[in-house]
């Protein structure tokens, strides 16, 4: 009896000093990431190819001079991304066409790409001129959180959507959640004519929600399970509200972006559940839309990426929550 008393002592002093590190880890890390919603030092310049001429830098900050920035974050993209950039300039100039004041821009965000990423985003600079689609160079690879705040900082749309560069959601989709950010933002101004909807905060968040349930029944049990497992650590992290946080389409008004996209501090893919907890934060009106959705082939998230994921959610829940992170509004 004794003994069993000794190995059960031993285990739980084990076990409490694990926490303890862990915990220690936990607030070290936090600590030392406060000040990652320091904007990365910004190109002063896009380069037009075409004409070699420097064409100032924006600021989410100036006003508005687009009406849509469509974002698109690229991490060796080289063979998925011009399927994704010919859907979009196809829609766009279709829109376009027929509608005079209807504005757009493609930011295309390099994070740090090894392949020819680079090379095929400027063919697209070429074709349809920097007025219309701007490449950003990181320089090295900081993830896709940062490639999509980057691109986010340096906008000129009073609507932003950020759009995966694998094609998996149709772009016109866009118009979806452009109708219900219009239809909140009118309420929130109380159908003022005056207020534009991109002086009204408000995020709208794609969503494959309707499509768990064929996903519940063609994955392996194991992805089940760890995918149940994400979504309660979102839920007690960031809280209710947003069913599927991980899809790579949302749209935010200018107002809700300068807000958000100033104070993120995570770089990786657990930037999308930072969002939510900073529309919370801010009370910014978060609708969720149903998209039409598909698997593409070249995923970079595999279940070696949820334990980065559960470590950055708890980063965020510390750092937030122990005002080691600070809210600039």
């Amino acid at each position: 009896m004794g003994f069993l008393l000794d190995v059960a002592g031993i285990a739980v002093y084990s076990i409490s000093a694990v926490l303890v590190v862990l915990v220690s880890a936990i607030v070290f890390e936090a600590s030392r990431r406060r000040h990652n919603h320091a904007h990365l030092e910004a190109p002063p310049v896009f380069e037009d190819p075409n004409s070699l001429n420097k064409v100032p830098c924006p600021s989410i900050f100036d006003p508005p001079e687009k009406y849509l920035s469509l974002i698109v974050p690229a991490y060796n993209e080289e063979n998925r991304l011009p399927a994704a950039i010919d859907e979009a300039m196809n829609f766009l100039q279709k829109r376009a066409a027929k509608d005079n004041s209807f504005t757009y821009e493609v930011v295309i965000v390099d994070d740090g790409s090894k392949d020819g990423t680079r090379r095929v985003a400027f063919s697209y600079v070429r074709k349809y001129s920097v007025d219309n689609v701007r490449v950003i160079l990181l320089g090295k690879n900081y993830g896709k959180g940062e490639a999509i705040r980057k691109g986010m900082l340096h906008a000129r749309g009073e609507l932003l959507l950020m759009l995966d560069a694998d094609g998996a959601t149709k772009v016109n989709d866009l118009e979806k959640l452009e109708n219900q950010i219009h239809a909140v933002a009118r309420k929130e101004a109380a159908d003022d004519a005056n207020v534009r909807a991109a002086d009204i905060p408000v995020a709208a968040f794609g969503s494959r929600a309707h499509l768990e349930e064929k996903a519940l029944a063609s994955r392996k049990w194991y992805r089940n399970f760890l995918m149940k497992g994400f979504h309660l650590v979102v839920l007690l992290a960031a809280g209710s509200g947003i069913r599927d946080t991980q899809c790579g389409f949302k749209m935010f008004t200018r107002a809700s972006a300068r807000k958000l996209f100033s104070n993120i501090r995570l770089k990786r893919w657990c930037f999308d559940v930072e969002l939510v907890f900073l529309c919370k934060w801010f009370g910014i009106p978060m609708v969720e839309i149903s998209v039409n959705w598909s698997e593409i082939p070249g995923s970079k998230v595999n279940l070696l990426s949820i334990p980065n994921m559960l470590w950055e959610i708890a980063l965020m829940s510390v750092g937030y929550r122990t005002r080691i992170w600070r809210i600039y509004s």
